[in-house]
């Protein structure tokens, strides 16, 4: 993933190479040493660097890295915990998380099983013996090396000499894979608690699911407390060393010494388990069969505000209280999932009554089902971004290691997938569809600035064209995007970044080239149904500080391009509002960027801009523009609708959906989705929340940009989540959360 705008060129000497992803207190960049040795830096967020707990916080994970740093973790290569911006630097893991590589491949077993047991329990062994416990073992923080699993992120970890550490209102974990202890008592936590993880890790590895799996999390916390694992999928000789790791009461459960002895005793083929699960989910089929299951279990339980039962008898309502208690908020750097407290939504600031939907009702696609599928691709350990694109029949989808796919909407069956052999993962996009054509751009595995535009047939995926073209857009526009996609044309910067070319999407052939003004490059931006070339002084490009960026409107037809309106300041462009581009003013400390200052428009008829401050900076949320509103998706799921053409706040309301992606509008209704695929359903009028979906992957929820992590054509929706995860529902009957 690319460095963008705002980001800092180096962090403590090191130069940094991209971004490997984001949550919602930092951000994690590839880096290299002086000798060229690959790194990982967590970068913590500003605003959380102020605040004294959460320093106390980082404080004990580097000290926890540092002690656990060996054979089994990623060793701490240098870090600033006192510093103004701390961070932490440790090796670079080469490899595929363990939620990626069984999305993508399926449960493990025989040797494979066998070797990643003994892997972890080593892992763990070594963690303890240093003191630390670390309380978030969960399938993406497993990395499988070429030279054995890793365990990484020792974020909310603790020392068994610290005082453990949760966020006011807080437990901290990740629900299917936490300890009944960790639910109920979390400041009481020890070795014991990584042991019971470790054996859902293991039940997860074996069968593809953890062994409390339920529809919600709050069902998923009961039944870690109360219930007895799952655990009939797992082959009969690790079933036996599983099971204790599993006792609710902690003390019953062996060591990690006593596991790692029992599973070195096992024979080497350990066998599969007896059905493994297709990589397509009929996932109404799913949704029916537990709808029944639960409906025998709770026939006469009534719901109240909270979504917790009721009534249906004094042991459920206290064992539901207890659990609810507890797993109120559960929050990490770069993952876990945070449950709202009943009662604790922030309501919209509109009247009631506002909150409405319009449109009259789509039809539904002949046959349609709600599916989930994982695009298989290339898996190198850094976060994908795999984004869909709905056209007729067809949803085609790139990023993530692949150039593009083309999925059937009725069903998510693939029609043909097109990759590009030595290409990176991180390099490889998705730009948009036609009618009979898809355009993607790759960049070259080589460490080299060549970026090739390609077209793709949509009946069958095969080649049409491809050209070199340049790429500058992050450092003009704050974009990714190095081609743009505008009806039947493909917008881009040529090679020697020289002009502006357009060439037909389908044959490829230049339709018109306008050179850049003199003394100034310039990168192709759309906007409602205008184009424009926002250029900057090559001074400042080459200095990678762009304050005196300057904006022309751009003939379709011909690419002439209007006059300049000089502008100030480091400005992104965000969409159009009523004819009018929209420009978000970054707020920036030294080179590192820190929130918003203001909303700019830009009325290309007259050549006038107008600025207006911002309420907040927003620092740390994800901005967008969506049928002329713009929208800031914060990191703990605060969603804020803000007016262009005034700067002021319209609505804010508290979502579940943190690090939310940018901003979806169809039919009245707004939408947004995070990494793990869990989508908020907003009344765009009033900010109202209609409907909530639970995660569909484990992965991170961040490091998206503005761009869309959902697509909506008629009545359903597309969205792609982490682990290359793609998943359709029908938006007037959406998958229930819990």
């Amino acid at each position: 993933m690319q460095l963008r705008t705002g980001d800092p060129q180096a962090i403590g000497g090191y130069r940094l190479e991209g971004r490997l992803g984001a949550g919602g207190m930092g951000t994690v960049y590839l880096a290299r040493t002086a000798s060229g040795r690959p790194i990982a830096i967590k970068l913590i967020h500003q605003q959380f660097a102020d605040d004294e707990e959460f320093r106390i916080r980082f404080r004990q994970e580097v000290s926890a890295a540092r002690r656990v740093s060996g054979a089994f973790t990623a060793a701490v290569v240098d870090a600033d915990p006192e510093g103004d911006h701390p961070w932490m630097a440790t090796t670079y893991i080469e490899g595929p998380t363990l939620s990626q590589r069984i999305s993508q491949d399926g449960p493990m077993s025989g040797a494979e099983l066998r070797s990643l047991a003994i892997g972890l329990a080593e892992a763990l062994r070594d963690i303890h013996r240093a003191a630390v416990v670390h309380r978030d073992l969960k399938p993406s923080n497993v990395v499988l090396s070429p030279e054995g699993p890793r365990v990484i992120d020792f974020g909310i970890s603790r020392a068994a000499d610290h005082q453990t550490l949760t966020m006011t209102g807080r437990v901290i974990g990740t629900p299917p894979f936490m300890s009944p202890e960790q639910l109920q008592a979390p400041r009481e936590v020890g070795p014991e608690s990584d042991v019971f993880s470790l054996g859902t890790l293991l039940v997860y590895a074996a069968t593809g699911q953890a062994p409390f799996d339920a529809d919600s999390p709050y069902m998923t916390a009961y039944q870690v407390v109360h219930e007895a694992p799952e655990l009939g999928a797992v082959p009969p000789v690790l079933r036996e060393v599983i099971d204790p790791c599993l006792f609710k009461e902690s003390w019953r459960r062996p060591s990690a010494d006593e596991v790692l002895g029992r599973l070195r005793e096992l024979p080497d083929d350990l066998g599969g388990q007896s059905q493994s699960p297709m990589k397509t989910m009929d996932v109404q089929g799913a949704d029916d069969t537990r709808a029944a299951k639960n409906a025998e279990e709770a026939e006469d339980t009534q719901y109240g505000p909270s979504g917790a039962p009721a009534r249906n008898g004094r042991r459920l309502r206290r064992r539901w209280r207890t659990v609810l208690a507890a797993a109120v908020a559960v929050a990490a750097i770069g993952g876990g999932v945070a449950l709202l407290k009943p009662g604790s939504a922030t309501t919209p600031s509109t009247p009631a009554g506002r909150g409405t939907v319009t449109g009259a009702s789509a039809p539904l696609p002949d046959g349609f089902r709600p599916w989930r599928v994982t695009v298989v691709g290339g898996r190198q350990g850094i976060t994908d971004e795999l984004r869909c694109v709905p056209r007729g029949d067809a949803v085609y989808c790139g990023g993530g290691g692949v150039l593009a796919v083309r999925l059937r909407v009725s069903d998510g069956k693939e029609v043909w997938k097109r990759t590009s052999p030595g290409v990176p993962v991180q390099g490889m996009h998705l730009v948009g569809a036609t009618t009979d054509t898809v355009i993607g751009y790759r960049t070259p595995g080589d460490n080299s600035d060549r970026v090739e535009v390609v077209a793709l047939a949509a009946e069958d995926g095969r080649a049409l064209w491809s050209a070199r073209i340049g790429t500058h857009s992050t450092a003009i526009t704050g974009q990714t995007q190095d081609a743009v996609l505008v009806d039947s044309t493909v917008l881009s910067v040529d090679a020697s970044l020289t002009r502006i070319e357009a060439r037909s999407a389908h044959s490829g052939n230049l339709r018109w080239a306008t050179p850049f003004p003199s003394g100034s490059e310039c990168a192709p931006l759309a906007a409602g149904d205008r184009i424009y070339a926002m250029c900057a002084p090559r001074s400042e490009l080459r200095a990678a500080d762009v304050t005196h960026p300057s904006v022309h409107t751009v003939d379709r037809e011909t690419g002439r391009l209007g006059d300049a309106v000089p502008l100030y300041g480091h400005l992104r462009p965000m969409g159009e509002e009523d004819g009018s581009l929209v420009l978000l003013e970054e707020r920036r400390q030294g080179t590192a960027f820190s929130g918003y200052v203001d909303v700019v428009l830009l009325d290309p008829r007259t050549g006038r801009t107008k600025s207006h401050r911002l309420k907040d900076a927003y620092a740390g949320a994800t901005p967008g523009v969506a049928d002329g509103t713009l929208y800031f998706a914060g990191a703990t799921g605060l969603v804020t609708a803000v007016d262009p053409a005034t700067g002021k706040e319209e609505w804010s309301t508290q979502t579940s959906v943190e690090s939310g992606s940018g901003p979806v509008v169809a039919r009245g209704v707004l939408y947004f989705s995070s990494g793990s695929g869990r989508t908020v359903a907003l009344a765009a009028d009033g900010g109202s929340e209609l409907w909530t979906t639970n995660p569909n992957a484990d992965g991170l929820s961040g490091g998206v940009g503005a761009s869309a992590r959902a697509a909506v054509s008629g009545r359903v929706a597309f969205v792609a989540a982490s682990g290359n995860t793609v998943f359709a529902f029908d938006t007037e009957r959406p998958p229930k959360a819990g």
